[in-house]
């Protein structure tokens, strides 16, 4: 050990999904990547999901499914909740010591892990790194259950979905690790989602602010607070297939990758309903930009987010996802809003870094969509991003239009 208590060994923290944990064949082959990393000096902390998706007895929607209908209560949700990852811990250590690797399993909490208390989706405020850097000293990989970690006053919390990536990323942070390897079971981040279009390549490097844009607008391979915290601290983060031998995708610092190309991949969301807003309420007038604002503020209230948000004279028209739509109506219901709402849409986004001051993209993606007969219903922008709102039967001819349109695939 160092003199600051950490390792004279580098650290590289492991995040392996509940697909993989959740079979013998997959739990092997978590052990024998963990036994490479070790054979290359490494010191290891590992972070697993809950095993499996809804149907398999111990995922997270299946442990959840139990009290449906009964009183809910936020506290033993995440409880329950929380079941799953610390089966994951016990068996992947398990699995770990039975391959002669001597390794212990980790609730959040004991892996220093403190949030701010937020049931349901929790943000990690605080990580005490004394618990995993004794684990570590004493030989022991550390296998920390990911998605939870505890408040200040002791409650168990949990992080909102896919945030065992966020486990993962935080820890690496924490840690000093030297990397970050998230395990999937595809060979890394993707141009576009391989179920729609066929094309979609393997990406050798992306940026962070790339893959946070991806994460964002649909891309399930990372969770969104990892994303941001890979953009932020600059952590060194690599995606690979728990499977197979693929280098997979590094997430570069964007400091030091200059894209080559004006677009890297392709992302969409479903299920987007548009929501047009008369501002001028039905009896009086609260003037166009406090009706803006009262809208912008009462949809905050209601937990709401809003996305593609665009004013146009005395209208306000914004997306939402349709699970949200009830609440939204609701809101401008009391405000005395007149709303016309349009459902079945979808969101598919351009991204890239090299797009960011280069004239006529917009114009090369209108020219991909009117091709391939998609009409674009609102569009915005960013400095990595420009987004389209199509419906939802035009989505994947939209993802296949943009991706062969801008060569993603070579």
């Amino acid at each position: 050990m160092s003199d600051s208590g950490q390792p004279n060994r580098p650290i590289v923290v492991m995040k392996f999904g509940g697909t993989s944990v959740a079979t013998p064949e997959g739990r092997a082959a978590i052990a024998a990547r963990i036994a490479e990393s070790l054979e290359l000096g490494r010191a290891v902390v590992v972070v697993v999901s809950a095993m499996g998706r809804r149907g398999a007895p111990y995922a997270t929607d299946t442990l959840l499914s139990l009290v449906d209908g009964l009183p809910a209560d936020e506290r033993e949700s995440d409880l329950l909740a929380s079941v799953g990852e610390i089966v994951s811990a016990i068996l992947i250590a398990s699995e770990l010591r039975a391959a002669g690797i001597a390794a212990t399993a980790f609730t959040g909490a004991e892996a220093g892990i403190l949030t701010d208390g937020v049931h349901g989706g929790a943000a990690i405020s605080e990580i005490h790194t004394g618990p995993l850097y004794r684990a570590l000293e004493a030989g022991l990989v550390p296998v920390v259950c990911g998605f939870q970690g505890v408040s200040r006053e002791g409650s168990l919390t949990t992080l909102g979905r896919g945030g065992s990536d966020t486990t993962a990323c935080a820890l690496g942070v924490a840690l000093d690790a030297f990397e970050v390897e998230i395990y999937t079971d595809v060979d890394g981040v993707m141009s576009a989602d391989p179920r729609v279009c066929d094309g979609a390549a393997v990406l050798d490097t992306v940026r962070a602010d790339e893959l946070h844009q991806m994460a964002m607008h649909g891309s399930r391979v990372v969770h969104t607070p990892a994303a941001e915290l890979a953009l932020a601290s600059g952590l060194s983060v690599r995606v690979r297939n728990t499977y197979t031998d693929h280098a997979g995708t590094k997430v570069a610092d964007i400091a030091a990758y200059k894209p080559s190309m004006v677009a890297t991949a392709v992302s969409h969301v479903a299920d987007v309903t548009r929501i047009r807003v008369a501002l001028r309420a039905e009896e009086g007038s609260f003037g166009n930009m406090a009706a803006q604002a009262l809208v912008y503020r009462s949809m905050a209230d209601a937990g709401v987010s809003l996305d593609m948000f665009t004013p146009v004279g005395e209208t306000l028209v914004f997306s939402v996802n349709k699970d949200s739509v009830e609440a939204v109506q609701g809101v401008l219901s009391r405000l005395g809003l007149a709303h016309e709402v349009s459902a079945e849409l979808a969101k598919v986004t351009l991204v890239g870094a090299g797009m960011h001051g280069v004239p006529g993209v917009m114009a090369r993606m209108a020219s991909c969509l009117a091709d391939a007969g998609v009409t674009v219903l609102q569009t915005a922008d960013s400095h990595t991003t420009i987004s389209v709102l199509v419906g939802a039967r035009d989505a994947e001819k939209a993802v296949i239009a943009l991706h062969e349109g801008f060569a993603l695939g070579a």
